[in-house]
């Protein structure tokens, strides 16, 4: 399996992914939902603001991930991890945990400190993210879970309070994500 950053001409492919994979998990009109969210991540958002990576297998995308930039009123470099996808027939290989260590390096070496996301617990505990109360660092939407709220600290320091709302990129910018 090679891991790469994801690019511009790969955006059919990797928005196909997370339809299909949404749509199986969930049902079709998640999978539409997610799949239009991926398109708006990769055609609206400043590439300074993005990073999407991809987990391919024989020539085929089996796996994608998008990182975008969170913005709290404290100056701390954050990003929102999500959404993440697997092919259905390539799930349970630790295919999404190695897309995720891989991408969570990436930003580290960019001196990003906080990565956040929105899910299951079970899962995302694996690749060291724990559940994160909004008093220490709130969401930018009303969570439907917040037990999904879920943080990590890249450069070894515990998170502490970030004041204010964050701000997301346009495409996470809809209560319906939250």
């Amino acid at each position: 399996m090679k891991l790469i950053r994801y690019e511009a001409p790969q955006s059919a492919e990797v928005q196909a992914l997370f339809v299909r994979t949404f749509s199986d998990s969930e049902w079709p009109a998640e999978g539409e939902l997610v799949g239009g969210l991926v398109r708006q991540l990769m055609a609206d958002t400043d590439p300074r603001d993005l990073l999407g990576f991809v987990a391919m297998e024989k020539g085929l995308i089996v796996g994608s991930l998008f990182f975008s930039r969170l913005r709290f009123d404290t100056p701390v470099e954050a990003f929102l991890l999500s959404p993440v996808a697997v092919q259905p027939d390539y799930q349970g290989q630790g295919i999404g945990q190695c897309l995720i260590r891989f991408g969570l390096d990436r930003l580290k070496e960019r001196g990003v400190m906080r990565v956040f996301t929105y899910g299951d617990p079970a899962f995302y505990s694996r690749v060291g993210f724990r559940p994160i109360s909004e008093e220490t660092a709130p969401a930018p939407f009303r969570l439907s879970q917040p037990e999904g709220w879920l943080g990590q600290s890249l450069d070894g320091h515990e998170i502490t309070a970030l004041a204010g709302v964050p701000g997301c990129v346009t495409a996470f910018d809809d209560p319906a994500y939250w």
